[in-house]
Parts: structure tokens; C-alpha cells; sequence
């Protein structure tokens, strides 16, 4: 029987995990990519062309967008897409913390339709396929059931509640937490630790495609700041922020978000 999209994921998230924990965090080689795009490590671009060898020859016909590869426009032309983070939260895995991910998605004329993201050093593989559901570890999960925004825990930095994002000037009462990595953000919101999440800059795709699979599989709601469905493999690869969280909790958030101020500050 021909392998699944997400079993694939699942065996290539696996020796990402493999690869990445070989390298001790503070002692892999790292510089700062130009532009101001962020840190990468050795280990970062390991994962990275294992990965691309890997899917690329198990998938010859999907096309890749990958934060450690130079785009290119041929993906544009393909049905289906890979969409890879060899490691999200690369800071704090230089830092020689636990909290990253590896972020791998499957998109199809640009709805995701399986993904996964996995934590190797918290031993947490969150999977998704379209129609099937949301797991961690092989056991399903589902977003929180929790309506009231007032005593949600929402994931946010701080500078997304800055006034000029929000009507009034004022962000709705939740008690905001973070934690590094959008990826595993938003795995956590799937799986219903927290309520919600937000991010109000331009998001990267590789950042929150498997997330956006894993949220909507789990019951969850998610869209862009303005209230608009996430479509994946755009010609300019970013989203207009992320709000993701149980249908109430969504809601919420949207309804309090001002849709007439374009300003992004934060992450």
C-alpha cells in the first residue's frame, strides 16, 4: 500500500528529530541571516537538506518552500506543496532550551491537508491530516472548550497588545502567556493547554502551516487578523498575522482587534 502524505511527515519529523539532537544548542555553529531575518544554526540547515532530499525524492511532483532554502517560483506551478520550518524557535535552540519544533506541511491548492510538528526533546509529535483529526502521540486532541476570554490563557508577546492594534485603544482581558516557537503556539492551542494565540506582524507560512491544519482538525477556528481564511503557497509567502483559538475564544479576539489599523508590531 503507497505511503500517506502524513506518515511520510511522521518518518521525516522522526530523523529531523534525530539529526537536530545531535548538535548541543549553544555549541552549533550560528551567524544571522541578512536583512535581519533571524538567526540559523548548523544543525538548522542539517535537518533542512535531509528534509528536501527526503520528501523530495518520496514526492517528486510537490514543489518546496522551506525557510532555509531560496525560494523559487516553480512551486508556484505545482498542486501540492511542501511547506517546511527545520526549526522553529532556532533562538531557543541556540539558547539550549527544549521549546523548538520541527514544522512540516503538506498544502494543496492551498488548504494544508497534513501535517506535523514535533518536539524530539519533549517528546510530543502533534499530526494532522484533512478529515482524520488532530493527534498528540497517537491520541487525539481537541481545542478548549472555554468561552470566556476574560479568564482564557491566551499565547501572545507583548507587543500585540499595543492600543493601536485594537478598538478603544484597549485589548480585551485574557491572561496572556508565551512560549517560543509559533509552531508548537499553536500546537498548544490545539491540544487545548491554552485558549488561543495571537501573532499581529506578517507571519511567515513555514511558521504556521502545520499549526493551521492542527488547529482546524482539533475543532479550533483560524484565520488572518482580518478574519480571513489562511491560504498557503502565495507568490509572497507571509500571512497578515495569525489568530487562532477555540470558536468563542476566536471570535472574541477578532471582534476586539481594530480591522481599519494595518500597524504590526510584535511576534
Amino acid at each position: 500500500m503507497p505511503e500517506t502524505d502524513l506518515s511520510l511527515l511522521v518518518k521525516a519529523a522522526e530523523q529531523a528529530g534525530d539529526i537536530a539532537c545531535r548538535y548541543t544548542g549553544p555549541e552549533a555553529r550560528r551567524w544571522d541571516k541578512p536583512g535581519g531575518a533571524g538567526p540559523v544554526t548548523e544543525a538548522d540547515l542539517a535537518v533542512n537538506t535531509m528534509l528536501e532530499d527526503m520528501l523530495q525524492q518520496a514526492r517528486p511532483g510537490y514543489g518546496w518552500l522551506s525557510e532555509e532554502t531560496e525560494d523559487s517560483a516553480a512551486r508556484l506551478t505545482r498542486d501540492r506543496v511542501f511547506i517546511i520550518d527545520p526549526i522553529d524557535g532556532t533562538r531557543s535552540f541556540a539558547e539550549g532550551s527544549r521549546t523548538w519544533a520541527h514544522s512540516i506541511a503538506i498544502a494543496e491548492r492551498g488548504e494544508v491537508t497534513a501535517a506535523v510538528i514535533y518536539l524530539p526533546q519533549r517528546d510530543l509529535m502533534y499530526t494532522a491530516a484533512k478529515g482524520q483529526g488532530a493527534a498528540c502521540n497517537g491520541s487525539l486532541i481537541q481545542v478548549s472548550s472555554g468561552a470566556e476570554l476574560a479568564s482564557a490563557e491566551v499565547l501572545a508577546a507583548k507587543p500585540n497588545l499595543q492600543a493601536h492594534h485594537w478598538l478603544g485603544g484597549t485589548p480585551p482581558a485574557f491572561i496572556r502567556c508565551y512560549r517560543p516557537s509559533l509552531a508548537y503556539r499553536l500546537a498548544k492551542v490545539a491540544d487545548g493547554r491554552f485558549g488561543a494565540m495571537l501573532t499581529l506582524r506578517p507571519s511567515w507560512e513555514w511558521d504556521i502551516a502545520a499549526g493551521d491544519l492542527l488547529i482546524r482538525e482539533a475543532g479550533g477556528m483560524i484565520t488572518d487578523r482580518s478574519g480571513s481564511p489562511l491560504r498557503f503557497n502565495n507568490t509572497q509567502p507571509r500571512l497578515n498575522g495569525v489568530v487562532a483559538g477555540s470558536p468563542a475564544l476566536h471570535q472574541g479576539l477578532l471582534s476586539a482587534l481594530d480591522p481599519d489599523n494595518p500597524a504590526f508590531s510584535g511576534h
